[in-house]
């Protein structure tokens, strides 16, 4: 078939065809005039800005994103080269979005009517999501490997140091019998910290099972209230229609009981009253390939702790599931480094979302696939 029979077969160029076209696009799109005045928004960007097409006519560029935005400057440099600036991890976000969220911008000069600038918006994609996964999972098998090494090159000779500084003790004046004492309290705190490190180490299958989620993240919020003052309240948003899980329960309750634990502090460092938000949602169409086969899955099951404390720096967020890499004074950067394992075996992925106020950490879950019977199911019923 010609060339010249194709283009007889598509229908003219017309105005609603070229506005189906444009709200088919799948990405947030403006088009600005010389005043950065909105002349045009698609049904993504509606979406995004959460408004209608209506509303988002009466406004500026300035009444959607922060003044110093780097997006003026590439809508300002677009019409000064005539042609097309691409910005990467741009944070754009009104207060009516609940926090800002990261975009890759596109701003374009339309050559036939130099006065309007094409602005596109391109969402961080959960590729990009799932590489910082894996960087993270990478980080974790070099301390599993630090771990093992650990265990086996300092554990045994810190008994002997204990060993014989238990010996030495009662030999020794009331002086230097303290100093006995604290060798043995810093041995022992040494191996407290090799056995948390250990644990990274263990890469044995997990006992799997049909696990209730939201029986998991009741009995999460019952240890976190129990365990913390009355200035954090702690609330639930479940879907209580969400199949369950195929996971390991106690590990799942470690998972959410280190985040909630930390959204606690987090508040009672900031000094004031706070909430911690626990919500559970059906998210189909998120697909990724599992490590080490060809099996592609869905991550269907977001789990999510919000908080409304001092929140993670943003320098902090891409590494914040790196061992050592912590935001308390004192702490050992373990937790969630522990989080990110436990998740990965779950076949899942965990991120930090930075909100307006405090941090919400989001997790992706596989539901159950295979049909299970009733004494395999570990799990309560729906709260």
């Amino acid at each position: 078939m010609s060339v010249a029979t194709i283009e007889k077969k598509l229908p003219p160029p017309d105005a609603p065809l070229a506005k189906a076209v444009i709200d088919a696009l799948p990405n947030p799109l403006i088009v600005l005039d010389q005043n950065e005045q909105i002349c045009l928004a698609n049904v993504a960007a509606e979406n995004y800005f959460q408004a209608s097409s209506t509303v988002l006519l009466r406004h500026k560029l300035g009444d959607l994103v922060p003044f110093s935005s780097p997006v003026f400057g590439a809508v300002a440099q677009a019409r000064n080269i005539a042609g097309v600036v691409n910005e990467y991890a741009i944070a754009v976000g009104t207060p009516r979005l609940g926090g800002e969220r990261l975009v890759d911008i596109q701003a374009a000069l339309m050559a036939e009517q130099p006065q309007f600038v094409i602005v596109m918006l391109l969402e961080r994609s959960m590729a990009h999501k799932i590489d910082r996964q894996l960087t993270s999972r990478g980080a974790a098998r070099s301390v599993s490997g630090m771990a093992t090494m650990l265990a086996h090159e300092i554990k045994n000779p810190l008994a002997g140091i204990r060993g014989a500084a238990q010996l030495l003790e009662p030999a020794l004046g009331s002086e230097d019998r303290a100093l006995a004492r604290l060798i043995c309290d810093e041995t022992d705190r040494i191996r407290d910290l090799v056995d948390q490190m250990e644990v990274f180490s263990d890469e044995r299958p997990l006992d799997k099972k049909p696990v209730n989620i939201h029986a998991v993240l009741e009995r999460v919020k019952q240890l976190t209230v129990a365990g913390m003052g009355t200035r954090v309240t702690v609330r639930e948003d479940y879907d209580p229609s969400l199949p369950p899980v195929l996971g390991n329960k106690d590990q799942l309750v470690q998972v959410f009981l280190n985040l909630a634990k930390n959204a606690a502090e987090a508040i009672e460092q900031g000094g004031e009253a706070g909430e911690i938000l626990l919500t559970s949602a059906f998210r189909p169409g998120i697909r990724l390939t599992v490590p080490g086969t060809s099996e592609r899955i869905t991550l269907p099951l977001e789990v999510c702790v919000h908080d409304t404390g001092a929140g993670v720096p943003e320098e902090l967020r891409p590494n914040i599931f790196d061992p050592f890499v912590t935001t308390k004074p004192g702490g050992r950067g373990l937790g969630l480094a522990l989080v990110a394992k436990i998740v990965r075996d779950h076949g899942g992925i965990v991120e930090c979302i930075g909100r307006e106020r405090g941090t919400t950490f989001r997790i992706l879950l596989p539901m159950l696939r295979s049909t299970a019977t009733p004494r395999d199911y570990d799990g309560e019923a729906t709260p």
